[in-house]
């Protein structure tokens, strides 16, 4: 029994010190315990194993049972939060008639409707769009709060990811409330308690082939916040298939790179500069390499610029170009791009009209 409890105290302190969530401790010891009965349910009475960890089964069961109700009421805390915060969110004002704004709106917004570049009609574009975020995370987090503060009429952000307290350095939208929770719900609310005027529609899942081509069909501009190669080359796939406009953004330790990738308006897609996946240790995922937290709120900022621009036809947008930024050296760059006409996926749709 003194062996189980020492595992059962390093799982936790393990779990602890890597900022693993409640409930997933909660649950490696209920698998833990699990085995255990499962030992002495399969072992024959007076086998060393079972004498080491107790002669009679009840004393675990009733851990396991103890340990799955600590767990059920974590996972019902966590939804009476959720409820709580939801049910605190200011209700939304009554809706303003088509084409028009309400007071509070030209309120909110009257910075953006005082420029030249976007003035009303730039910002009733912006109130009209739909644009999906694919990532909660370090981009995510920045592109979401300001596109929902910009007045982006339909935001959809979708991540299979729950909080952890690793994300908290640099995932600006999530706080210590949320561990726990599933970061798509997470943002969703966040944005909605910042700008009551907007919808927001939070998608608590992977992003997957089956789902991809449906769930653009309702968006008009899609972000790509995700930190994996095989869900930017998924993306870029669907986005050229369904003709819409990619903003996609990256980055690693202090360095960061962003463009919009639009073949139909003669830009490049993301295949034409990156058609296959980087070699092993190439692209360190910002586990293995380390990320300045200030990095990602740069770089999911110039993501939601760039969004802003693109809606509302104001100034150059980075299609065909791509902006790279050094954060240790206080340095930034733009270069161009080009389509290839060899293109894969797009097949050099915009070649020769950049």
């Amino acid at each position: 029994m003194i062996v189980v409890g020492a595992m059962m105290a390093a799982i936790w302190g393990m779990g602890w010190a890597m900022g693993a969530p409640r409930q997933a401790r909660l649950l490696m010891l209920g698998l833990l315990l699990t085995a255990v009965v499962a030992l002495h349910v399969v072992l024959p009475d007076g086998h060393p194993l079972r004498e080491a960890t107790g002669r009679e089964p009840a004393f675990w069961v009733l851990l396991v049972v103890l340990v799955a109700l600590a767990w059920g009421y974590t996972q019902l805390l966590g939804r009476v939060r959720a409820e709580a915060t939801r049910r605190q969110t200011p209700a939304a004002p009554p809706p303003a008639p088509p084409g028009t704004f309400s007071e509070a709106e030209l309120g909110r917004y009257a910075r953006h409707i005082t420029l030249r570049e976007i003035g009303g009609p730039g910002q009733r574009a912006l109130r009209d769009a739909r644009v999906l975020v694919v990532g909660a995370g370090g981009l995510g987090s920045p592109a979401l709060l300001y596109l929902g503060a910009a007045g982006i009429g339909h935001l959809g952000v979708i991540d299979g990811d729950d909080v952890e307290a690793s994300n908290l350095q640099r995932q600006v939208i999530h706080g210590e409330a949320d561990l726990g929770r599933p970061k798509a719900q997470s943002a969703g609310d966040a944005v909605a308690s910042l700008n009551p005027h907007i919808s927001v529609r939070t998608y608590s899942r992977r992003l997957t082939p089956d789902i991809i081509d449906e769930l653009l069909t309702g968006y008009d501009l899609i972000l790509d916040g995700s930190d994996n190669w095989p869900t930017r080359d998924l993306l870029n796939r669907a986005t050229v298939r369904a003709g819409k406009p990619l903003i996609a953004a990256a980055l690693t330790q202090w360095e960061g790179q962003i463009s919009l990738y639009d073949p139909e308006l003669g830009g490049p897609c993301y295949a034409c500069l990156f058609p296959e996946a980087p070699a092993p240790g190439l692209s360190p995922s910002c586990a293995e390499a380390g990320v300045a937290g200030p990095l990602p709120g740069v770089m999911g900022s110039l993501m939601a610029l760039e969004a802003v621009k693109h809606l509302a036809r104001a100034g150059e947008t980075l299609r065909g170009r791509m902006l790279l930024f050094d954060g240790l050296h206080a340095e930034a760059r733009v270069v161009t791009l080009e389509a290839r006409a060899d293109c894969p996926v797009c097949g050099g749709k915009g070649a020769g009209r950049g």
